[in-house]
């Protein structure tokens, strides 16, 4: 027997035991498919690539469960009390309650940030005024100038009796250390860790599964979040205070300067903040193991008051159901007029491709902006293996030009609009951990789309013609980086 034939044999073996143990993971075919071509032709590689990122599921604790199960069950019942108050696009609300989230809440106030330094303004003036706790949760915690005056304003906070409890991700703020914090610990704050891993606990295939979610509950009745992280890249030359509050709060014009990122972030006032204030305790149990504080200090009543409806969305590689895609197919499939969207990376799975293909095709005006160039080359060569599909049937790509934009957001005829963490991605859908905003009404409908709109002034149209005359190795970069789409 030959060398080769033994190699062969070898290989056809390794293949089949690998690719029989990804199989019975029932991933989606597409995924499934990719992750056998990664093992079969990169062998050595392909184990190590999978080792950290492969794995898909991760269990939370059962408390855990059982207090979201709970919580939900109380959210649930405020439906029934405001039944006389019909929600627009209630069947895919309830679709979203049915897989497991919370449903619309009342808010009294909404407003939309599409400019760091005032979402950082908002931000800190709601934790100078904090009376009873802070609960802040970040991907990215950079200790520039944005994450060293938030720090300050938190160690004020819980020196004067105020409960501080901050959760950072570990891989997306590895490089912080935890020494930036100690005045914060001293003075009564509480830090922790999302998914910390280390060597000693053989943990390192935890990598994979990250909180990417931007969460700040102030008192359990205001709330925030969207697509900034605390870093300067949003705007850090005037954290002083509040002085362009006032006049852009609620969504005027954004700084164009083009070393800052154009990003969005929305603040919620009103038990609608509730759902929020849920997914940040479940985060903090999962990450600490101690009992999170509940009581309506912290997850205040359902109410009536106030005429929007906003409800929270959840989605991690711990549920089956993929909360997060499902508000988005459901609002793609449901829309009749316009679907509006910003995402810095778009690496659709095959359902939201199609989705949005099917609104195109019948009639729907599909826009989707994103930018010229985003921080990560790889999954820009695969977003742009999709762009033909869209404009084919007269959808419209556009390029963001003046800076980075990194805006999460939706826009679905006049009734709803989206606002999150989460990017147009399997990342995004299936692995990371995140969150959105469902806002059901016209107010903030019309100011998200008077914001896209100014964002078109800055964008170029991608035509199909441009596409073909790629040169060949761009055009086989595009088409090699989607196969590997569904592991991106």
């Amino acid at each position: 027997m030959t060398w080769w034939t033994i190699a062969t044999i070898a290989e056809v073996v390794w293949i089949v035991v690998m690719g029989t143990g990804i199989v019975l993971e029932r991933r989606s075919p597409a995924a499934t498919i990719a992750w056998i071509v990664l093992l079969a032709w990169l062998p050595l590689l392909g184990v190590a690539v999978y080792f950290f990122f492969g794995p898909r599921r991760l269990r939370r604790r059962t408390l855990r469960r059982a207090a979201g199960q709970k919580l939900l069950a109380q959210a649930v019942t405020s439906i029934a009390e405001d039944s006389d108050h019909p929600i627009a696009r209630g069947q895919l609300a309830k679709s979203i309650v049915a897989a497991g989230e919370a449903p619309p809440l009342r808010a009294t106030k909404i407003d939309l940030h599409f400019d760091g330094e005032v979402a950082y303004a908002s931000i800190f003036e709601a934790i100078d005024h904090a009376q009873h706790h802070v609960h802040l949760e970040y991907y990215i915690y950079e200790p520039g100038k944005v994450g060293a005056a938030l720090r300050d304003r938190l160690i004020a906070c819980a020196r004067r009796g105020v409960e501080v409890r901050l959760l950072i991700d570990w891989v997306g703020s590895h490089t912080l250390r935890a020494a930036f914090f100690q005045p914060l610990v001293d003075a009564g704050g509480r830090l922790a860790w999302f998914n910390p891993v280390a060597a000693r606990r053989l943990n390192w295939r935890l990598t994979n599964f990250r909180s990417h979610r931007k969460i700040c509950v102030v008192d359990g009745r205001i709330g925030f979040t969207g697509g900034m992280n605390i870093a300067d890249c949003h705007g850090g030359d005037d954290m002083a205070g509040s002085a362009h509050l006032g006049a852009m709060a609620s969504g005027g014009p954004a700084s164009a300067d083009a070393k800052y990122w154009r990003d969005t972030n929305v603040r919620v006032e009103g038990s609608a903040v509730r759902a929020l204030a849920r997914i940040f305790l479940e985060d903090w149990y999962f990450a600490t193991e101690a009992a999170p504080p509940t009581g309506d200090a912290y997850l205040i009543a359902p109410s009536r008051e106030g005429d929007d409806f906003v409800q929270f969305v959840a989605s991690g590689p711990d549920q089956s159901n993929y909360a997060i895609q499902m508000l988005y197919f459901g609002a793609i499939t449901s829309a009749r007029e316009r679907v509006w969207l910003e995402t810095p990376y778009f690496v659709p799975d095959e359902a939201i491709t199609q989705a949005l293909v099917s609104a195109a095709l019948r009639g729907v005006d599909v826009r989707l902006i994103v930018p010229e160039r985003s921080d990560n080359r790889l999954v820009d060569y695969a977003a742009r293996s999709y762009f033909p599909d869209l404009l084919r049937v007269g959808a419209q790509v556009l390029e963001y030009t003046p800076r980075f934009i990194h805006a999460k957001t939706c826009v679905i005829d006049e009734d709803l609009s989206i606002i999150g963490t989460a990017n147009l991605d399997n990342r995004s859908f299936r692995l990371n951990f995140e969150v959105v905003a469902a806002v059901y009404g016209d107010k903030t409908n019309t100011e998200l789309a008077a914001a896209f709109e100014r964002d078109l002034l800055g964008a170029r149209p991608v035509k199909n013609k441009d596409l073909r005359r790629e040169p060949l190795l761009q055009r086989s970069a595009e088409a090699i980086a989607r196969l590997f789409s569904p592991v991106l």
